[in-house]
């Protein structure tokens, strides 16, 4: 079943997400490696990297996820790309069959209180939805005629706030994301299930289905990792601890996961995992969660 289909359909969606290789792995590797999860997640997003000038070739990694039998969801950014970039790659996209696009701002991520700092994705609406709503219509945005018109399946990033009230310009936003067609949004990572239900009861009006990050902690090392070098707190101290002191790490993770997505399947449509190069270990988490 296509990512649109199941979304509208009201299931509750799994994605998971991959980094596009470098170095000596390869993406049919990568692919191989997915294999004993098909069927059993709805749309695999597939990151841009470009690191030290190495840049992965995120598209054709997506492309072989597609003859391999899953919904590709191909991962992009707004802030480094001017408009004609932006066509170019959703060009080549369309063109290598992916029909999912999942958009915000690459490391957009700072501490504080004002409305940029809490907007922890942040995607170029103006930029973006000029894009689409040429090649919707069947011409590029200098004005030629393209093959054929075409449309993706439009996810966008946003701050799920923790429960904060959401200030009046961050509703605005998602609002013209909505406006632009976002067939859903992504949250940041969740931890905390009642605090992120008084962020869904404030967003519920907008009509729009959430799917409610994850990120798949397999020791106390990673997650002090990840609030030293991502986000400071992103982590809870009680999930930190619980990682620490169990005899069993992997045990330990598998129960966190599970009991989270549980929650989840009660508060949005469905949720996204964030494997930390886990990917081949995504299997007895899905397992502990019912997940298909």
């Amino acid at each position: 079943m296509k990512l649109k289909d199941a979304l509208g359909k009201k299931k509750f969606v799994v994605t998971s997400e991959v980094q596009t290789p470098l170095g000596d792995d390869s993406p049919e590797q990568l692919v191989d490696r997915l294999k004993r999860i098909r069927g059993r997640v709805d749309g695999v997003s597939v990151t841009d990297v470009d690191l030290e000038g190495v840049v992965g070739d995120s598209i054709h990694t997506c492309e072989l996820l597609e003859k391999s039998r899953f919904n590709a969801i191909y991962q992009t950014t707004t802030r480094d790309k001017n408009r004609i970039q932006l066509q170019k790659d959703l060009a080549q996209a369309h063109q290598v069959g992916i029909e999912n696009l999942l958009v915000f701002t690459e490391d957009y991520r700072i501490t504080g209180d004002s409305i940029q700092e809490q907007m922890f994705f942040h995607v170029d609406s103006g930029k973006l939805g000029s894009v689409l709503q040429h090649v919707r219509e069947g011409r590029t945005i200098e004005g030629e005629e393209l093959p054929e018109p075409f449309d993706f399946t439009l996810g966008s990033g946003v701050e799920s706030l923790w429960g904060k009230n959401i200030p009046k310009q961050g509703m605005q936003g998602m609002e013209a994301l909505k406006l632009m067609g976002a067939g859903f949004f992504l949250t940041t990572p969740i931890f905390d299930l009642e605090q992120f239900d008084k962020f869904m009861r404030q967003i519920r009006m907008l009509d729009v289905p959430v799917i409610a990050e994850v990120l798949l902690l397999r020791n106390a090392a990673m997650a002090r990792f990840i609030n030293r070098h991502f986000k400071p707190g992103l982590v809870p101290e009680w999930v930190i601890q619980k990682l620490d002191k169990a005899t069993d790490k992997r045990q330990a993770s598998i129960e966190l996961f599970g009991d989270l997505a549980k929650g989840l399947k009660e508060v949005c449509n469905g949720l996204h995992i964030i494997t930390l190069g886990g990917e081949d270990k995504l299997q007895p988490y899905l397992d502990a969660a019912n997940l298909r």
